[in-house]
């Protein structure tokens, strides 16, 4: 990784060549009304403590672009179960639950979180009643989001949890993240206090509503988190299912084995742009920047990797709604230079990434090589960014740079496989956080 030389403020593998132990507390039992005060009295309800993020994933629209998954037709009457790894802990826990895409109010009935099992099952004597505003329900307007009350969980860097949902009434259309590489659990009926995961008969590989899981009460300083922005590459398709291998996860076992774990908060969605909205792939990453990587806590550093999808969207006839509107070169840069503006006004240092090789891939085309080319020359040697992180050279195959090296391959050569984001973390410099 280099440095800026000018002085600043300092899919689960689906083979779519697409995509870029405490004490139990028990606390009362309280119903809370619906509506937008319920989400803003629960947001606020934990005070003055500090909370940082442990975990993180951008909400996207209900919809189903390569296989079935939960989001359209919703749930009702069901219990949802959830698995997701923090990368820095603490000893209270709350999470986040997002209806920005939902069209009608949506009553989470109640929740808990525990220290996770075997799959669906969660360790005896781990599971924790969640309250929001100190009532056992919520309700959250569509648009909205909230966070729990925090509940006394300790947790470890690296450790995961399990985040289970009751959902007695019709949501509707779910907000949800499509390419979780990650295992969720479904059951009819109210489960939520369940240690035994039989009851959970169906899987899906997605997380539903649930956006963010944060922790208070470690040693994790003021503002030293890390979102990793981008499309499939940080979401981490290609990836193993149920094994913490993204490019993110990668980057917090490396600060873990440092002895100084850290906040990774991965904001990719597969199929998103920085220039162009998409039905399925949420909206373009200049409007969303603000919505998910600068609204989350305590973050210090972005690392941007994003752009292939602008350039090979537009020809690829199987891109999901039709081929989108065709990008130049300059029209990304100009892209990443208002993420760069963003993330400078908030006070953020901003890491840019070269765009990795696509030889071989449904996105290949010499028009579209050339615009990548210029895109990465541009990224290395404009001093624009912060710092920069060479990717593309981290994962290209040294006897044909355009491809990507067999042994990073997933397989479609486009995106990176376990190995591949090994690689990709490992070209991170620890020194520029």
């Amino acid at each position: 990784m280099t440095r800026r030389t000018a002085p600043t403020k300092s899919l689960r593998r689906t083979g779519v060549a697409l995509l870029a132990a405490t004490t139990l507390v028990v606390l009362p039992v309280v119903g809370t009304q619906g509506g937008a005060g319920t989400a803003v009295a629960a947001a606020t309800a934990s005070g003055s403590l500090t909370w940082h993020g442990g975990w993180a994933a951008s909400p996207q629209p209900p919809t189903a672009p390569f296989a079935p998954n939960w989001s359209e037709q919703g749930f009702s009457d069901h219990t949802v179960r959830q698995v997701v790894r923090v990368s820095t802990g603490g000893t209270k826990a709350r999470i986040e639950l997002s209806n920005r895409y939902g069209r009608t109010p949506l009553r989470i009935t109640g929740a808990t979180v525990a220290r996770t099992g075997e799959g669906a099952t969660v360790e005896p004597g781990s599971v924790r009643r969640l309250t929001f505003g100190k009532g056992g329900s919520v309700t959250i307007p569509a648009g909205g989001t909230v966070h729990s009350d925090g509940a006394p969980l300790k947790v470890a860097a690296l450790e995961s949890v399990t985040v289970t949902l009751y959902l007695a009434e019709p949501t509707g259309p779910a907000t949800f993240h499509s390419f979780a590489s990650a295992t969720s659990y479904r059951a009819d009926g109210d489960h939520r206090y369940d240690r035994s995961g039989s009851a959970f008969k169906e899987t899906s590989d997605s997380w539903y509503f649930l956006s963010g899981v944060e922790v208070s009460g470690g040693t994790t300083a003021r503002r030293d988190a890390v979102v990793a922005f981008g499309d499939s590459i940080t979401d981490g398709v290609g990836s193993g299912l149920d094994a913490d291998n993204r490019y993110p996860d990668e980057l917090a076992e490396r600060f873990a084995a440092a002895g100084e774990p850290r906040g990774v908060l991965n904001h990719g969605i597969g199929g998103n742009q920085v220039t162009n909205d998409t039905v399925w792939a949420g909206e373009k990453g200049v409007t969303r920047f603000k919505l998910d990587a600068l609204s989350e806590p305590n973050v210090g550093t972005v690392v941007v990797l994003e752009g292939i999808n602008d350039f090979g969207g537009s020809d690829w006839e199987g891109f999901p709604g039709g081929p989108t509107p065709e990008v130049s070169v300059e029209r990304l840069i100009e892209g990443h230079r208002s993420l760069i503006r963003q993330a400078r006004a908030k006070g953020i240092k901003v890491i840019g990434a070269t765009l990795t090789p696509v030889k071989g891939s449904s996105y290949y085309t010499p028009v579209n090589e050339a615009k990548r080319e210029a895109f990465n020359h541009w990224i290395r040697t404009s001093g624009e960014y912060d710092a920069v992180v060479d990717f593309d050279r981290a994962v290209a195959d040294p006897a044909d740079p355009d491809r990507i090296l067999p042994a990073y391959d997933s397989g479609d050569h486009l995106h990176p496989g376990d190995a591949g984001y090994r690689a990709m973390a490992q070209a991170l410099d620890l020194d520029e956080f």
